[in-house]
């Protein structure tokens, strides 16, 4: 085992910019990591899956399946999963904490 066991309070983590994130745990690879944010991120294309959970605040989901966009408002618990090429972008509502779950180095 390396490291301590530790507690996070994803609502007492606030960033000095847009979707910094807090590292939780590296997982043989995948990253797994609290972000914080108020404005939307870019389109973007992961190398690998996704996991995409909203843990406070609500997040407008936008993606594409065959250049057709589709969007969702997810809500505090909600979880999106984008599999490996879906082309996808978050739209939070106001201020959010997402958990976000990806291969390390994955845009």
């Amino acid at each position: 085992m390396s490291g301590m066991p530790r507690v996070l309070r994803a609502r007492d983590f606030t960033g000095t910019r847009a979707w910094e994130a807090l590292p939780v745990a590296m997982l043989d690879g995948i990253g797994v990591r609290i972000h914080w944010a108020d404005q939307p991120y870019v389109w973007h294309v992961n190398d690998g899956q996704e996991v995409f959970v909203v843990l406070d605040g609500q997040v407008q989901m936008r993606w594409r399946v065959y250049g057709v966009e589709q969007t969702a408002l997810l809500q505090a618990g909600d979880v999106f999963h984008a599999p490996e090429g879906t082309e996808h972008v978050a739209h939070p509502q106001g201020a959010a904490r997402v958990l976000v779950v990806e291969r390390d180095g994955s845009p």
